[in-house]
C-alpha cells in the first residue's frame, strides 16, 4: 500500500493567467507542477546551476557580467548566480505571482532567502516573451529555464519563444557577444538549427549527467558582436 512517504502533499494551488501552479512536497522535495505537466523539483539542481555556469563561462574577460535568468523555478539558478561574485546584475522574470510568493514567503526561501536579499537580484514579474521583445535592459547572458525544453513546453504561448521570430527577440536583450543558453531535459538538434537560422554562432550542446535517467542538456549560443 502507498504510504504517505509516497503519495504527494499539496502544500499549495493557484490558478493565474497562464493555468493552475502546484507547489507539492513529496518526501524530502518540493515539486512545482504547471498545468499538471511536472516542471521541476529540489531534488537535485545540477542542471541548473550548471546552466548559470556555462553561460559565465562562454563569456571569458568580461568583468562583472549582468545575466537575466527566465524562470525562476524552484530556485537553483538564481542561488547559484547569486553565490557567485563574478555577475553583476541578476535578474529573474518570472510570470507566476504564486511562485514569487512561495520564495519571498514560503517554503521555496529555504533555497533563495539569501540570493534575494542580494543588492543585485532583481525580480521582474512578467511574462519572458513579452519582456525580451519590451523592454529597453540588456545583458550579456540569457539563462533560459521556463520549460522542459524547445520540444516540450509548458504552455503553447511559450512555444514561439524557441522559433527563428522569438530568438530574435532573445538576441534583442543581449549585448554584442552575449550568450544564450536554454535548459533542455532532451538535447534538439533541430533547436540548434533554428539557432543558426535566426544568426547565432558558435551553437552547441553541452550533456550534463543527473542523478537519474538520461542526461538533461544546456543549449549555448552566441549572439554576434
Amino acid at each position: 500500500m502507498p504510504t504517505s512517504y509516497d503519495t504527494p502533499d499539496v502544500l499549495d494551488r493557484r490558478d493565474g493567467p497562464h493555468g493552475e501552479v502546484v507547489l507539492r512536497r513529496h518526501g524530502d522535495r518540493l515539486e512545482i507542477i504547471a498545468n499538471g505537466c511536472f516542471l521541476m523539483d529540489t531534488s537535485d539542481g545540477r542542471s541548473e546551476r550548471r546552466l548559470v555556469d556555462a553561460a559565465l563561462d562562454a563569456l571569458p574577460g568580461r568583468e562583472r557580467p549582468d545575466v537575466l535568468i527566465g524562470g525562476l523555478g524552484v530556485g537553483f539558478s538564481l542561488a547559484h548566480a547569486a553565490a557567485n561574485p563574478r555577475w553583476g546584475r541578476i535578474a529573474v522574470v518570472e510570470r507566476e505571482h504564486a511562485i514569487v510568493e512561495w520564495h519571498r514567503a514560503g517554503p521555496l526561501s529555504a533555497i533563495s532567502a539569501e540570493a534575494l536579499a542580494d543588492p543585485r537580484t532583481e525580480i521582474v514579474e512578467a511574462d519572458l516573451v513579452a519582456y525580451v521583445n519590451e523592454t529597453s535592459d540588456t545583458y550579456d547572458a540569457l539563462c533560459l529555464d521556463i520549460d522542459n525544453g524547445p520540444d516540450w513546453t509548458v504552455t503553447e504561448g511559450n512555444a514561439h519563444l524557441y522559433g527563428e521570430a522569438g530568438l530574435a527577440g532573445c538576441a534583442r536583450v543581449l549585448r554584442p557577444g552575449g550568450v544564450l543558453a536554454v535548459w533542455s531535459a532532451q538535447p534538439s538538434p533541430e533547436f540548434e538549427e533554428t539557432l543558426r537560422n535566426a544568426g547565432f554562432q558558435q551553437v552547441r550542446t553541452e550533456e550534463i549527467p543527473v542523478a537519474r535517467g538520461v542526461p538533461d542538456v544546456v543549449h549555448l549560443a552566441i549572439r554576434p558582436g
